[in-house]
Parts: structure tokens; C-alpha cells; sequence
């Protein structure tokens, strides 16, 4: 990674521009060609530098409801609770931890009856019943920025 990698992620991650050809106006920005800017950005994609470029909207304000579910599963059950999760389109993600709630993840629903109905046809499905939903009661994390 050199300065122009590091310019075009700080550029990027602060201020993508919301326009119709938003890596042209990075590439005008830093000073070098709209397709390098695509080319830099497809291989730090590709070295797992770069995750996922996307918006991060407030959801609350938006209506929608999150939660945070940590389930206690036996690990016979953890394959079939697991897809059964990841089945679920509100679940953006989640991971194993070595706790005896061993399965964590995060749900988003468009309100609060859907967020309780997913979350009981999780129980439903899977006959895991120690599901906790533990919601945020207060939003520390407003922005995270890396000066690269």
C-alpha cells in the first residue's frame, strides 16, 4: 500500500461523493485517473484491506428495530441453529464465542413486531429456546474514521 492507496481510503471512508460517478470525483480529488482509483480499490478489496464500501444509516430513525442475540446451543444443535440464522434476511451476521452462550448475532427487522416474530421463529425452528435480545439502550459509536 503506498500514499495514493492510503489518500483514496481516507477520501473514501470521510467524504464518497453521492453522485452518479462518485470514484471519478475521488480520482479528480487525488489528483490521478477515475479507472486507477477503480483498480487501486479492486486489489485492496482483494487483499481484504478494503471489507465493503456502503452507506451507514441510522436505523432507528428510519423506523427499523436491532438487536443483539447471544443463544446458549448445544454444540450437536450448532449447525442446524446456525443456518437456521443465517437464513434469516435481518441477520447481518454472527459468530461463535467460548461462552455458554456460544452463538452471538445481530437482527435488524423494519419494526418491533417483525424483530419479535423473527426472533420467536428462531426459537420455533430450532427448539433453542435460550435466545437473550439484547438491545441497545444508548448509541456510543456515531463515527468511526482511520486516518490511513
Amino acid at each position: 500500500m503506498d500514499n495514493t492507496d492510503r489518500r483514496i481510503l481516507n477520501c473514501i471512508q470521510e467524504d464518497l461523493p453521492l453522485t452518479a460517478t462518485p470514484f471519478a470525483e475521488v480520482a479528480e480529488r487525488i489528483g490521478i485517473g477515475e479507472k486507477e482509483v477503480l483498480e487501486r480499490i479492486a486489489r485492496l478489496k482483494d487483499a481484504g484491506i478494503i471489507r465493503r464500501i456502503g452507506a451507514v444509516f441510522d436505523l432507528r430513525r428510519l423506523g427499523f428495530a436491532s438487536t443483539l442475540c447471544a443463544a446458549r446451543v448445544p454444540e450437536e444443535r450448532l449447525e442446524d441453529f446456525v443456518r437456521v440464522v443465517n437464513a434469516q434476511p435481518g441477520v447481518t451476521h454472527n459468530y461463535r464465542r467460548d461462552d455458554a452462550y456460544n452463538v452471538w448475532f445481530t437482527l435488524i427487522a423494519p419494526g418491533e413486531e417483525e424483530l419479535s416474530a423473527t426472533l420467536e421463529g428462531i426459537r420455533r425452528e430450532t427448539g433453542i429456546d435460550d435466545i437473550l435480545s439484547l438491545r441497545a439502550v444508548k448509541t456510543f459509536k456515531i463515527n468511526a474514521r482511520f486516518e490511513v
